[in-house]
């Protein structure tokens, strides 16, 4: 206390208002709350991201996001289909919680998604790009969306002001909107979220034009398992319509002109092949059309000369070269495009104080067991690539080979905006593991349920629990049958060894924790049969 007979009265006042204003300057730094970008791809395997391996192409600005902080070795989904997996990222939520189970069932919108409590916390949020279920994404203050699976060339748009066709190729056209919204309509004075969501490289794998003129040039290495006889898994697995040979059209898939496969008397597995390419090729504009036929013209006649003497192996491999070629191809657009977003935020400083995550909704099949498509548990199906940057709290080149799912990426983001995440949500937060603490990440299992059968490629119905040593799976409905593989032994998964009798014991640890993993997250045969019952009432089933 000061003493007034000492000081002058004029000097202690002035002390008073100097310490009242440096009170006022002196409140606790408030953190900034961090931006954040979610760039997700559709159906891109984490074989075609040379962060993983460099076989089959070069993604170098992909790849830019694993150098500058961390690559996932064991991320995974929940349930290994396009609409079920977003609507599981956006919820927390396993399909039989939010009721996506399957591209047909409808999505619940009374849903709670974190982009809303995002957005209610103060953030400004945006998604441009391929959302494929629902047209009124809640909790964004701007969005621009394909229609279902939208279309590769002058793709229609939807928007929360009318609908729109913007020409050009929807690659280059998702990551325009992006970039325009974030030099336009990006506040200074917020921080935000933003959904950049690609098309490619989903089926029909139609390349940009700069792109199918190199890729189909190019000839890619084969998988060792590209001719698999199955013969070491069950029913599933043989039954499974997904084989290049056998299922993959040469219309719409290998790009050969419908009226080229009647007149070599092709037999398509269904006419969806034709209709669809019919469908991709109309709407490209003459001069688009002319380019087309200028590379896959040469195409289809050398085709034609050499499929009358073609066995079934060289068509195998015809099939997968053109397949890999059309695909990568997409592949190329998406990191060339991954890498003008990446050049924008380090010119504008954005990249400073932001989190950028690059995904796919799910893994997929490049020729690996004579496949393509995803829907399995099987590995290349139920992985999925996940690179994640964040300049100053993650450490460039780290790698971590923990258990994670895209259920993790609601609880993820809430924590890293600060905002308390609701108890109904089933994932956990990889703060910890991102910033480095891998003690305080406990999980060793995860959980997997597929539901869309009979469907399309006739995946059947399964669930299974897979830790980093094994995998277990039940197929179940129209069978019975259990599978079992050992993951570090076998990698490629050929062989199951449930029946194998000195794996019993493995066999009795996981069947316990996959009975104590359905309760955790509320799954049960009960619930299985609901879904089963809501089939038969859409008429989906028998």
């Amino acid at each position: 206390m000061l003493n007034s007979n000492k000081y002058p009265i004029f000097l202690i006042s002035v002390f008073a208002l100097v310490v009242l204003l440096s009170s006022c300057n002196s409140k606790p730094e408030v953190p900034e709350r961090p931006n954040i970008i979610f760039i997700m791809s559709d159906d891109h395997a984490y074989q075609a991201i040379s962060a993983y391996t460099d076989k089959l192409i070069k993604t170098p600005n992909i790849d830019r996001i694993a150098e500058e902080g961390m690559l996932f070795t064991n991320a995974c989904v929940t349930n290994s289909i396009c609409a079920p997996s977003r609507a599981t990222i956006l919820t927390g939520k396993h399909t039989h919680i939010n009721g996506k189970i399957d591209n047909n069932f409808p999505f619940d919108t009374t849903n709670v998604t974190f982009p809303q409590l995002i957005h209610g916390a103060g953030y400004q949020t945006a998604m441009f790009g391929k959302l494929h279920f629902g047209n009124n994404p809640k909790g964004f203050d701007e969005f621009k969306i394909l229609p279902g699976q939208g279309d590769y060339y002058n793709p229609q748009f939807i928007t929360n002001k009318g609908d729109t066709t913007i020409m050009g190729y929807v690659t280059d056209i998702i990551t325009d909107l992006t970039i325009d919204w974030l030099d336009h309509r990006r506040k200074d004075d917020q921080p935000f979220f933003l959904m950049y969501l690609h098309k490619a490289p989903h089926r029909e794998w139609i390349p940009a034009e700069r792109h199918y003129r190199e890729f189909t040039k190019k000839t890619f290495p084969e998988p060792v398992t590209l001719f698999d006889d199955y013969q070491g898994r069950g029913t599933a697995a043989r039954e499974a319509e997904m084989n290049l040979l056998k299922h993959m059209t040469v219309s719409a898939d290998n790009k050969i002109y419908p009226e080229v496969a009647d007149k070599l008397g092709i037999k398509e597995p269904s006419d969806w092949g034709k209709r669809v390419f019919n469908q991709k090729y109309n709407r490209l504009t003459p001069e688009q059309k002319e380019s087309w036929d200028e590379v896959y013209g040469p195409i289809n006649e050398e085709f034609a000369q050499m499929y009358p003497s073609m066995d079934d192996s060289t068509f195998m491999r015809w099939k997968y070269q053109r397949y890999m070629q059309d695909y990568l191809g997409c592949i190329a657009a998406v990191d060339e495009n991954v890498g003008r977003l990446l050049d924008h935020l380090e010119e504008t400083g954005l990249d400073e104080n932001t989190i950028i995550v690059y995904t796919s909704d799910q893994g997929f099949y490049l020729g690996e067991h004579g496949w393509f498509d995803k829907r399995f548990i099987y590995n290349e199906s139920f992985k999925t690539p996940l690179l994640v940057k964040w300049p100053g709290k993650i450490a460039s080149e780290s790698v971590s080979d923990e258990m994670v799912q895209n259920l993790d990426f609601a609880q993820t983001f809430l924590d890293a905006a600060g905002v308390e995440q609701p108890d109904d949500m089933q994932g956990e937060s990889l703060m910890p593991l991102l910033l480095g603490d891998t003690a305080a990440w406990t999980r060793d299992a995860v959980y997997y349920q597929y539901y869309e059968y009979p469907g399309f490629h006739m995946v059947k119905r399964h669930y299974g629990i897979v830790t980093k040593e094994y995998k277990l799976v039940h197929f179940y409905y129209d069978i019975d049958e259990w599978e079992l593989y050992d993951r570090k032994k076998d990698p490629l998964e050929l062989n199951s060894v449930y029946d194998d009798p000195t794996y019993a014991d493995v066999v009795a640890t996981m069947k316990q924790k996959l009975k104590d993993i359905r309760v955790k997250y509320q799954d049960s045969d009960e619930l299985d049969q609901h879904f089963i019952e809501l089939y038969k009432e859409k008429g989906l089933i028998k």
